[in-house]
């Protein structure tokens, strides 16, 4: 057995007009504190794991922006995680970064610390498409970035493209993916902009200040970003992701695949043990708990049989390869065909999924209406 271990930094320059994560102003003191909580944490799980379960075989630092932190406070963070955990020999660690907050120096020392794969928040090559997200980068400040991670020696690097943002025109998006194209990272993740409840950009569309993205537009943006990025030969592996051979991300697949993961600081997510929990978003309160000695957790649930083969599906069609039939029978000793009998029937019929190679996966008609697939299984 294996985990994933998710280390999240909830601190940023400035949080983005669409985000709804957890994050916070970054101050220097609240991070030295929180470095040293994170750590106190780590070793609470120390005390109760199994030799098997400290062995970890993907690492991921997200945000907020991990990067806002001074590089040598994130790399002794990393560096610490051996002292708990056993980071297994080819094991993935990614940093997600944001142009702005990172260069060639502080990324050298990310390296040293054994980081092999960046994450670089781009999310767009037009300045005003920028600013409109509230981004604090413009778009040579994400040319450099990625060309910084190149000459610090990151030979595996990620960028996030968003589509589907007000004003965003089709060239908009095609310009944009030239652009990240030209870079030739070995991983692309592209994402519709979801207008989440209560952030500025959601009530500035509400109130009428911002037009949204027309749904078609959005579609067609989506659509253009396949047929241009699997013309470039990255491989399209998951609703929303493109890689070159062999470069998908590991970490992200434990999600997808229902693998065992462990997070931890403020506001992480774990799936451990049969269970779903989530530590205290307040950095108050999770600063309490974890120097108290006691897990800041938050909220804890059992993930019953019915929840279990629900998540299979509807996180298992994600993959553009589908469920394995054969794994979901073998795991729960069921048939998928049987227990969800009705739902993948009416799929079939409506031409949202396929059954091929003992495996069910969406259809390129499923692709752009997953959501409407999941529904049935939740």
């Amino acid at each position: 057995m294996t985990i994933g271990l998710y280390i999240h930094v909830p601190f940023c320059v400035r949080k983005c007009l669409y985000c709804d994560f957890t994050s916070y102003p970054y101050h220097p003191s609240d991070a030295q504190t929180y470095l040293q909580a994170v750590r106190r944490e780590m070793r609470l799980y120390g005390k109760i794991l199994s030799t098997e379960e400290r062995k970890v075989s993907s690492l991921f630092v997200g945000g907020g922006t991990p990067t806002c932190l001074p590089a040598d406070g994130l790399a002794a963070m990393i560096e610490d995680v051996g002292c708990v955990f056993k980071l297994l020999p080819d094991c993935e660690i990614t940093v997600e970064a944001n142009p702005g907050t990172i260069g060639r120096e502080g990324l050298t020392q990310l390296a040293a610390a054994g980081v092999n794969r960046l994450s670089i928040g781009v999310q767009s090559f037009q300045d005003g498409l920028l600013k409109m997200l509230g981004r604090i980068h413009d778009a040579r400040a994400a040319l450099e970035a990625v060309q910084a991670a190149r000459k610090a020696g990151f030979q595996n690097v990620n960028i996030d493209l968003i589509f589907g943002i007000p004003g965003q025109s089709a060239g908009n998006w095609l310009e944009t993916l030239g652009r990240a194209v030209e870079l030739s990272p070995e991983h692309i993740s592209v994402y519709g902009l979801q207008l989440e409840a209560g952030t500025p950009l959601e009530r500035a569309v509400t109130l009428g200040k911002l037009a949204a993205c027309p749904e078609e537009l959005e579609l067609s943006m989506y659509r253009t970003a396949i047929d241009f990025l699997t013309g470039h030969y990255y491989e399209h592996y998951e609703i929303s992701n493109f890689a070159r051979p062999g470069r998908w991300s590991a970490h992200n697949l434990k999600y997808w695949l229902n693998r065992p993961y462990l997070g931890i600081g403020a506001g992480a997510h774990s799936c451990f043990r049969g269970e779903r929990f989530a530590n205290e978003t307040s950095l108050n309160l999770y600063f309490e708990k974890v120097f108290r000695g006691e897990y800041p957790v938050k909220d804890r649930e059992v993930l019953s049989e019915k929840m279990a083969m629900s998540e299979f599906m509807f996180l298992g069609l994600r993959l553009l390869r589908g469920i394995d039939l054969n794994m979901f029978n073998r795991r729960f000793g069921k048939r998928a065909e049987d227990v969800y009998s009705i739902q993948i029937a009416r799929l079939l019929e409506q031409g949202l999924i396929e059954a091929r190679d003992g495996c069910l996966r969406l259809s390129v008609k499923g692709l752009p209406l997953a959501n409407r697939v999941f529904r049935e299984f939740v």
